[in-house]
């Protein structure tokens, strides 16, 4: 029987060790909230507009699940469902 996991759980972000927690380096993306009048990230915990400052980095594109941060010339995508994955639709669709 395959466990089902909570949709209101947040991200696995924390991963439970022998010795105690791990906590997954680097920034996290914790909402997104994008209107008429505004696009704006959470991000650990700071709220961050779109062409605004993340510490050194640039917030350059937002879309309804992730944001793309930008220092220099590297580009860092930050998701809101890291551990989601599309996979590819197999099979033949047929039309009735």
């Amino acid at each position: 029987m395959q466990e089902l996991s909570d949709p209101t759980r947040p991200p696995n972000r924390v991963l439970q060790s022998g010795m105690g927690l791990t906590v997954a380096s680097g920034p996290i993306l914790q909402s997104i909230l994008i209107s008429a009048n505004r696009k704006l990230a959470i991000i650990d915990g700071k709220a961050v507009r779109l062409n605004g400052k993340f510490g050194d980095q640039t917030l350059i594109r937002m879309t309804e699940n992730e944001v793309v941060l930008k220092r220099g010339k590297q580009l860092q995508t930050l998701s809101l469902h890291p551990d989601l994955s599309k996979k590819p639709v197999t099979g033949i669709l047929k039309n009735n």
